[in-house]
């Protein structure tokens, strides 16, 4: 009796809980959760009735199935290979089917009489794998294979009353139904993998009452942060650099459970479709290793054949994991994401090309430095943000690597064997230091409940908002004037890094952009110590200020990465932490090559102490020609290299980069003359020995800190950046002489300077350009070159592109990347048309998606269900004022309505039916026009409304 009122009363808080919880906030952390937090990776398997070769029959299903061998074990023995610590089984899926494996008492789709659910639970229960089962509340795909899958009238015989299960609503009391029956009959099942939400289910407490009846079980929602789950899930993200950095486009921050959720066959179904379809062994063990060191869960996604064996490339995959795994296997299991709440040197790019990631032992003195992207060098630098190293170890070999630490950084030197896919280095650390514990922290601005003093509480799950407003200062308070060298900032990881769209919703980077730091004794005065940029990159990002004795540190925040086409993240800035360092372990155990320090030294080139340098010195002294100049002699294969020179400088300066007696000037910016920086050239260099002079003819030249010289990178890089050309989307013009006024801004993203930089666009034949090039000596991170230009078009126009190109030029080698603009003559039944995507439209919180089949290849997606999320149309322009046709260019799954206001008037709702999201349909509506400029704006405050592809208006 006590038990039930325990369970009972739990219930009652839950829903409380739920109703009045921030998003986020209610089920981050829970006991239930452990076991998967404890875990790395789970293995999704899509299987069903439409598991190639695809059947109609729900009993022939069956019988192929068993027929064919299938066994529960076979799928928990794969699972484990890959190192999964569950299943989430997707038979129960709108493309699949509808196929239960289950025998049920509740009609309406094909259930089997064989308990396959059970027999997998119980399998994996007796190999500690857990066993969670996918749920839909999708009814769209029900009639896709030409056949209905989904059975109302026996549904609503069951029911007694009539239910149609081709609804959304109808769906959702059928799905109630069996979420209870499961609970029921499987006890021993970890929990629901849900995709989506449906309303019946969120109307009858749906997730409170699984709470209730089995409180030990997940929840999983996908693509969303529902407060009440316990899992936030991502689906398929792409078009990260490096492509395997599958974190980089997540948006949800630790401690929340975080799933990756991405497919192993590289191409194909997320089901078996009849075919071999290969798995990258590079993008699949780099998304492994990437998520483990954000403390992501891999969820993998197979593809099982009827029989439940795997096509031999999968097969072959997980025989390949269950070697490849086992030898680092303390690195990712009971470990976190380094770099973040748990503590941890820095993750993502570092020296001569190498990407990875750590992960650490949560209070353990151990971290992993996993080198996922091998340096085309033998040594590996990262900050090592205040960690004390004692000892490094490749995890595989057993090996004792030599190492240094200076100028805030780890180098570990001397390694001959890599990994092909994830060299692990254990790091013993048994301190972090060189850190202030007491420093109070204000804003200029501060959200209510998000105060500046949670950037210096030491907790990570508390943090500060800026209120939506930039520039905004952070002060820092030392309380006495104390030594200063760098702040170490963790930004809250509640963006991707990079401008994206991903299920119809425009996402960016809410991080930092342009910033500048200065100090002060009393606060009032102030002296700038550095400006610049940061990168848009997760895990902590670092500001070195040189040696400075203060009181206040100030940060003054300009921007941030994020554009306006992603309201949720445009001028938004969040920030967990900020650290104030006073200095930088020193460990000289080794020598780091190509120091300044310990090259030759010529004329009044001497050494200096330079404490963010490597090594602590630099070498100063250089200015007024080659006599006073450090010379290295180095050995290299013959060919072109990259020459990185580490340089400090208090103004703009050159350096003379003199390599066997061939002379190149470099422009040296800016700075510091206590903290490096980086500028890379390619050099030429021959065979055997090669001689390597710095000089400057500037009165006062550069210091020198170090060089180190790599391969160039392969010939087909290309430096991130972002180009905004406008107008996006197709253009239609009319008959006669028209203009298109374009504009494009391009941006740098990566420390990757641009050298000559051009941004213009090419008339198409029989056009002109009005406008000269856009051009630039150099750009740097997160630097932009804007122009704007007037095309004129001729009397008689063709459907022509106006690609718009920037031009440059990185280590020696010419690169563009362009942006199209499309523009086609509009039909002549139409006096007016344009894209739902169209940059001159006001998008609310909707997005942009592709569709193949829709006008221009794209529409705007997820209008409706809340009052920003419109499309408006500005500057409808028509000769006269009267009545017109509208013509509505949609796609939608099930029956859906617009409403459409016209000037703001009294809307008109628009009801629409249809099948499949990419399919184009066209609807019209009268609507009365003024002359000149007029609005058409579409929504639906209440519910979801169909996509919008396009809008055109005809007389009459």
């Amino acid at each position: 009796m006590q038990r039930r009122i325990r369970t009972i009363l739990l219930s009652v808080f839950v829903v409380l809980l739920a109703m009045v919880a921030p998003v986020a906030h209610a089920e981050v952390e829970h006991p239930r959760q452990q076991w998967l937090r404890a875990s790395t990776a789970g293995l999704f398997l899509h299987w069903g009735m439409f598991t190639a070769p695809k059947h109609l029959d729900c009993a022939e299903w069956e019988r192929d199935v068993t027929g064919g061998g299938w066994n529960a074990d076979y799928w928990v023995d794969e699972a484990r290979k890959l190192g999964a610590s569950y299943i989430v089984l997707a038979t129960f899926h709108s493309r699949l089917g509808y196929a239960r494996p289950w025998p049920s008492a509740i009609p309406g789709s094909c259930s089997t009489k064989r308990d396959l659910l059970g027999e997998l639970v119980q399998a994996g229960k007796a190999k500690d794998v857990k066993i969670i089962l996918y749920m839909t509340d999708d009814p769209q795909w029900h009639s896709e294979q030409g056949k209905q899958m989904l059975d109302s009238a026996a549904y609503s015989a069951y029911k007694g009353q009539q239910v149609d299960l081709t609804t959304r609503r109808g769906f959702g009391m059928y799905s109630y139904d069996l979420f209870f029956e499961v609970m029921r009959n499987y006890a021993d099942l970890a929990g629901f993998w849900i995709d989506n939400d449906n309303e019946y289910w969120e109307q009858n407490k749906l997730y409170e009452q699984i709470r209730a009846q089995r409180p030990s079980w997940l929840l999983s929602n996908n693509n969303e942060d529902t407060p009440i789950m316990d899992t936030v899930s991502n689906e398929q993200k792409t078009s990260m650099t490096p492509s395997y950095d599958y974190p980089q486009a997540a948006w949800t921050p630790m401690p929340r459970l975080v799933e990756a959720d991405y497919k192993l066959p590289t191409t194909g179904d997320w089901w078996y479709d009849g075919r071999d379809h290969p798995v990258d062994f590079r993008l699949s063990t780099g998304r492994y290793i990437t998520n483990a060191g954000s403390s992501m869960k891999s969820l993998m996604a197979e593809t099982p054949m009827v029989n439940g064996k795997f096509p031999p490339s999968q097969a072959k995959f997980n025989n390949f994991m269950a070697e490849w795994v086992p030898p680092i296997r303390e690195s990712l299991y009971g470990t976190e994401g380094g770099g973040y709440m748990y503590g941890g040197m820095q993750p993502g790019f570092w020296n001569d090309g190498a990407h990875g990631v750590i992960t650490v032992k949560p209070g353990a003195k151990t971290q992993y430095i996993h080198a996922v992207t091998r340096p085309s060098t033998d040594m590996l630098r990262l900050r090592d943000n205040g960690y004390w190293v004692t000892g490094v170890t490749d995890v595989r070999t057993g090996e004792r690597l030599k190492f240094n630490q200076s100028g805030g950084y780890l180098t570990i030197l001397n390694i001959r064997n890599w990994d092909t896919y994830d060299t692990v280095f254990k790091v013993d650390t048994p301190l972090q230091t060189g850190y202030y514990n007491n420093v109070s922290a204000t804003a200029t601005s501060t959200r209510d409940g998000f105060p500046a003093s949670n950037l210096t509480d030491g907790s990570f799950e508390s943090y500060w908002d800026a209120n939506d407003k930039l520039p905004v200062s952070v002060t820092l308070d030392l309380k006495h004037r104390k030594p200063a060298t760098h702040l170490a900032v963790n930004q809250r990881e509640w963006s991707p890094t990079y401008a994206r769209v991903s299920f119809g919703r425009p996402e960016d980077s809410a991080r930092i952009k342009d910033y500048k730091v200065s100090i002060s004794d009393d606060g009032v005065r102030w002296q700038e110590v550095r400006a610049g940029a940061m990168p848009s990159a997760r895990g902590t990002q670092f500001i070195d200020i040189g040696q400075q004795t203060t009181r206040y540190i100030k940060l003054d925040v300009l921007n941030t990465w994020g554009g306006p086409q992603a309201p949720r993240y445009f001028g938004e800035l969040q920030i967990d932490e900020i650290k104030v360092g006073h200095g930088y372990p020193l460990i000289p155990r080794g020598q780091t090559p190509l120091e300044a320090e310990h090259a030759q030294l010529n004329g009044t080139a001497r050494r200096s102490i330079c404490f963010a340098c490597s090594g602590t010195s630099q070498v100063i002294g250089l200015g007024g020609g080659t006599r006073n100049s450090v010379t290295y002699t180095v050995t290299k294969e013959a060919g072109d290299h990259k020459l990185e020179l580490n340089t400090t400088s208090a103004g703009t300066t050159s350096l003379t980069v003199t390599v066997n007696g061939s002379a190149t000037e470099v422009q040296i910016p800016k700075d510091r003359p206590d903290v490096p920086a980086d500028t890379a050239i390619s050099v030429p260099l021959q065979a055997g020995s090669n001689t390597i002079t710095l000089s400057s003819n500037s009165p006062r030249g550069p210091g020198i800190d170090r060089i180190a010289i790599a391969p160039l990178p392969p010939a087909s890089y290309t430096p991130t950046t972002t180009m905004t050309v406008k107008p996006h989307g197709v253009q239609w013009i009319g008959p006669g002489q028209q203009t298109i006024k374009v504009t494009a801004r391009l941006r740098l993203d990566v420390d990757d300077a641009l050298d000559n930089v051009e941004l213009k666009p090419t008339a198409p034949a029989g056009w002109t350009v009005h406008g000269a090039p856009a051009t630039v000596q150099k750009l740097r991170l997160g630097q932009i070159l804007s122009g704007e230009w007037t095309l004129t078009a001729p009397a008689q126009t063709p459907a022509v592109t106006a690609p718009v190109t920037a031009s440059f030029q990185v280590l020696g080698r010419a690169k563009q990347v362009t942006t199209n603009v499309d523009i086609k003559p509009r039909p002549a039944d139409r006096v007016f048309m344009r894209e739902a995507e169209d940059s001159r439209n006001q998008f609310g919180s909707t997005g942009l998606t592709g569709c193949g089949p829709c006008s221009g290849g794209e529409k705007v997606r997820n209008i409706g269900g809340s009052p920003d999320a419109f499309v408006q149309f500005d500057d409808v322009t028509v000769d006269s004022a009267g009545q017109y046709t509208l013509y509505i260019d949609f796609t939608v799954n099930g029956p859906r309505s617009y409403f459409v206001s016209v000037n703001g008037a009294q809307p008109t709702e628009v009801k629409v039916d249809g099948q499949g999201n990419n399919t184009p349909y066209t609807t019209t509506l009268p609507v009365t026009l003024n002359a000149g400029a007029n609005t058409i704006k579409f929504f639906n405050d209440g519910s979801g409304a169909p996509d919008l592809d396009r809008i055109s208006l005809g007389t009459g």
